[in-house]
């Protein structure tokens, strides 16, 4: 009887109603579903699935077709690229590169996040297709000597560009990791770890690394 009792008791919440304290009755609407069917619809594992599989054609369809555009039609990019500056084409690959962190951070950080994941898949395009080119690799300057020749300043900048914003991206990690762990939540620089002061923090460092690639002797040296 005691347990017939308790199953009838109504869930009751206490909440401020025009400025009193009144105990309202809360409802829990009945349904079929079990907890892992909830949590089924809840991840949406079509999308991402078609998420993944954008991520991996945009890796590796661009690079594929842009390193096959240097092989078999060298003379045709060079002709195109030959009056940029290396300056310039480095500045490509970086904002390229720069495009993509910021579309995968924007799609976590912000909802919805689809706008930001379309972001990030183009801008990942981009940065394979450069990198396709510029035949960017462990030992690239072999590979862009053996196909550009004495050209091969242009593409050995493009993947200088796109090697500095990736190390920045990685000093910027490092550093914000550091700050999470050292700064604790009560004290005033903790506001070093909110969300626009981490953007401001990853720019200033991508712009280092972009100065270091344009005007640090790199572009001459490889």
């Amino acid at each position: 009887m005691e347990q017939e009792s308790n199953e009838q008791e109504p869930n009751e919440a206490t909440e401020i109603v025009g400025g009193k304290v009144e105990t309202v009755e809360v409802s829990i609407p009945e349904t079929d579903l079990s907890l892992a069917d909830i949590e089924r619809r809840r991840s949406h594992p079509l999308r991402w699935a078609l998420i993944i599989l954008a991520v991996l054609c945009a890796i590796i369809a661009p690079y594929w077709f842009g390193r096959s555009l240097a092989v078999n039609n060298t003379d045709s990019i060079v002709a195109v690229l030959g009056g940029v500056s290396p300056q310039g084409i480095a500045l490509v690959g970086w904002v390229a590169v720069v495009i993509t962190y910021v579309g995968l951070a924007m799609a976590v950080v912000v909802s919805p996040s689809w706008p930001w994941l379309i972001v990030f898949v183009l801008g990942l395009a981009c940065e394979q297709f450069i990198a396709g080119l510029s035949m960017l690799n462990l030992n690239f300057w072999y590979s862009t000597y053996v196909v550009y020749g004495k050209q091969a300043g242009l593409a050995n900048a493009a993947n200088l560009g796109i090697m500095g914003a990736a190390i920045g991206i990685a000093v910027y990690a490092l550093v914000f990791v550091g700050l999470l762990v050292i700064i604790r939540k009560t004290s005033p620089l903790n506001v070093l770890t909110k969300s626009w002061a981490s953007f401001i923090l990853y720019f200033v460092i991508e712009t280092i690394a972009l100065l270091v690639v344009l005007f640090g002797g790199l572009l001459t040296t490889v």
